[in-house]
Order: structure tokens, then C-alpha cells, then sequence
């Protein structure tokens, strides 16, 4: 008896189909039995049936002929790697297992970002990026191909993120050409909350690289418009960025009221909400303090933005952005030694974790305190600055 027809099961089941109801497509007198012989290598679908069978699985002839080889010794995958491998060389034997391997691999990067220099995260993810935009294209259909995308979605959006945190947010245009990628393939399988996600994060590189406010406003209100139905935590979130772009041009009045807004929308946050995985209880303060330190309120900034630190323990990106913020509360009272505390702060945490958005706010801090350079505190943030900077 011949090897088992592993790549014709995982076709089939691709197609979700069982082995009755791929007989019973087949027809021409097939039945269960002679599908799981086929499967197992007992018998080879007589050659008057492999044209339909081919058409029934949507593959070619010639791919069939793939599928009805056996897979025996070394040609049989054995573990995630050597199946992916196998798979990448013949799309057509994805199945769900390959892609729930996948969707693993990208869940445990995305859970790595905040916490780990977005270099250390670039290989690997761009290296799933390609696999997983190529399988999309030739790997699958039906509810497959829709796994793929919404996962494609999911691995360029993190990609993006990790291109501009690595490049101390620079690099706009390969950040947004990946978070292109990740919208376009949202809205191939109509997901607004996958496209709300990318534009959220395209509004970023307007908002927070390129300093343009207008821009930044247009793909906030759009993220919303997107989200409204889908996710109440998008849409908070695409409100907290717009109050940020309205505080960013001096508009206090409109800043409150997509504070407002903002807060509405993350008081109907439910468990089930399809991207409560984005959501912190901090992210409020976080974005509110922002706001009126844009907007010159200093005091009040300061106060928020106390709160969300002290609410945030563990050692991330997003840690580093507040004590950067805070610091520059401080600056603007005239508070130095509170302000170097916590840049201080700011700095165990760029050490460990890299991240551009922090690094940029600390660094805008550091260039605050030249009016008090010929203090030793300020001496010591120079210090660590300069050896943060050398060793990056």
C-alpha cells in the first residue's frame, strides 16, 4: 500500500468539506469509503473521476496530481516549521492548522511589542508578512482565504508599527506602505475593525511624525466613521487621537469635546468587543494628558498624567511616552528635580525597551533643560542620554 494522501485531506478539509460530502460531490458513484482509500493510499481515484474531483477541490489537474502523490518519510511535515516550509511550496495544501500556526506566531509578536526594542521583532515578523500575503494570494478560498486576510491584516499592521518605532518614527513611508497593505486586505474581507486599525495607526504617522495635525484629523474622524458599528474601542481610540489633533492646533473647545466623546464610547467597551485586546483603562489619562500639555495647561496635565503612571507598572513603550510627557509638565512649572525624577524613569525604560515615540518625547525634555545645564542633576540625564543614544 502507497504512503497516505496527507496533502488531498488537507485540501479537502480546506475546502470544509467531510469525506461524505466530498463524495457525494464527486458523484459518479462515489461514496464515503472509496474517499477515505483514496485519502489513505489504499486505492487512486480512477481517472474518469479525477477531472471532477479536481474541480470539486479547485485545483488543476496538474495540482491534483500534487495532492494524489503520497507523502511518506522525510516528505511528510512533522512539525509547525517543516509544515509551513511544505506549504509555502505547494499553496494549495493550506489548511486550517498552517494558518492557526501563523495566527500564533503573530499574536505572540504583537504580545512582544510594547515590552521589546521593535528591532529584535523585525525579522521575524517581516519574514510572516511575505508568507502569509503570499498563501492569501495562492493558498486558499472561501473561509481559508478569509483567515488569511484578516491574519495579513493583523501581521502588516504590527509590521508598520515596527518599521517606524525602529526607525525613532522616521521612516513614514514604509510604515504607511505596510499599513496600506493591512487596509487593503481588510477590505477585501470587509473588516472594519482590521481597516480601523490600520488607519488609526496611518493617522499616527501624520499626528506624531510629520507634525500635521489637518492630516492626522482626516484618518482620525475616518478610523471612526469606520469603526462607530464595529468597535467601541476603535472608535474611543480614533476619538482620544482627534482630541490630541484638535489640542495640537490650540482648539480647546473641540479637544473636550472629543474627550468627551472618547469616553462615551469606552464606557460601552464590552468583553466582546472584536479589538478589547487594544484596550487599557489608561489609555484616558494618557492621551487627555497629552492634550492639555499641547494646550499649555500644565498643572492639569501634570495631574493626569500622574495618575496614569502611577496606574502603569510594567515596563513598556507606551510607560516611557507618559513619564516623557510628565517631565515636560514639571519643565513647564519650573519643578527640575521632580521633571530629572522622572526622566529618569523615562530612560530605565528606553533602555529596556527602545521604543521611538518615548525616545522622542525624552529627548524633547532633555533639550528643555539647557536652561539649567550647569545643574549636576542635569548633568546625570545628560550622562544616561548620551549612553542611551550610543548604545541604540
Amino acid at each position: 500500500m502507497a504512503g497516505k494522501r496527507v496533502r488531498l485531506a488537507q485540501r479537502r478539509r480546506a475546502m470544509g468539506m467531510t469525506q461524505e460530502q466530498l463524495a457525494a460531490a464527486v458523484g459518479m458513484g462515489t461514496d464515503r469509503s472509496n474517499v477515505y482509500r483514496w485519502e489513505s493510499g489504499e486505492i487512486t481515484p480512477p481517472p474518469h473521476k479525477q477531472p471532477r474531483l479536481a474541480r470539486v477541490l479547485g485545483v488543476s489537474p496538474t495540482e491534483l496530481i500534487d495532492l494524489l502523490a503520497p507523502a511518506v518519510g522525510r516528505h511528510e511535515p512533522r512539525t509547525n516549521d517543516e509544515r509551513l516550509g511544505y506549504v509555502l511550496q505547494r499553496p494549495t495544501s493550506t489548511d486550517p492548522a498552517t494558518v492557526e500556526s501563523l495566527w500564533r506566531e503573530v499574536q505572540g509578536l504583537d504580545e512582544r511589542y510594547d515590552r521589546l526594542p521593535s528591532t529584535s521583532l523585525l525579522a521575524d515578523t517581516g519574514q510572516a508578512v511575505g508568507q502569509i500575503g503570499f498563501l492569501a494570494r495562492h493558498g486558499g478560498d472561501g473561509a481559508l482565504q478569509r483567515d488569511l486576510l484578516a491574519l495579513e491584516a493583523t501581521a502588516a499592521t504590527l509590521m508598520g508599527q515596527l518599521v517606524w518605532d525602529a526607525s525613532q518614527r522616521r521612516d513614514h513611508r514604509t510604515a504607511r506602505q505596510y499599513f496600506t497593505q493591512a487596509t487593503n486586505a481588510a477590505r477585501e474581507i470587509d473588516s472594519p475593525v482590521a481597516e480601523g486599525h490600520a488607519l488609526l495607526r496611518t493617522s499616527y504617522l501624520a499626528l506624531y511624525g510629520e507634525r500635521d495635525p489637518v492630516a492626522g484629523l482626516r484618518l482620525t474622524e475616518r478610523t471612526a466613521e469606520v469603526t462607530r458599528s464595529a468597535s467601541n474601542v476603535l472608535t474611543g481610540l480614533a476619538q482620544l487621537h482627534s482630541a490630541e489633533a484638535h489640542a495640537m492646533v490650540g482648539d480647546a473647545r473641540q479637544c473636550e469635546s472629543a474627550l468627551a466623546a472618547a469616553e462615551c464610547s469606552f464606557n460601552n467597551v464590552r468583553a466582546t468587543d472584536n479589538a478589547a485586546h487594544l484596550f487599557s483603562e489608561t489609555q484616558f489619562d494618557r492621551l487627555a494628558g497629552s492634550c492639555y500639555l499641547f494646550l499649555g495647561d500644565h498643572r492639569r496635565a501634570q495631574r493626569i498624567l500622574d495618575t496614569a503612571a502611577h496606574a502603569m507598572v510594567a515596563q513598556s513603550k507606551s510607560r516611557a511616552i507618559v513619564l516623557g510627557n510628565l517631565s515636560l509638565a514639571h519643565l513647564h512649572q519650573h519643578d527640575l528635580d521632580v521633571a530629572a525624577a522622572r526622566l529618569h524613569d523615562a530612560i530605565d525604560v528606553l533602555e529596556a525597551t527602545r521604543g521611538g515615540g518615548g525616545l522622542n518625547i525624552v529627548s524633547n525634555a532633555v533639550r528643555k533643560l539647557r536652561r539649567w545645564r550647569g545643574e549636576p542633576v542635569v548633568h546625570d540625564i545628560y550622562d544616561r542620554m548620551l549612553s542611551l543614544m550610543t548604545t541604540a
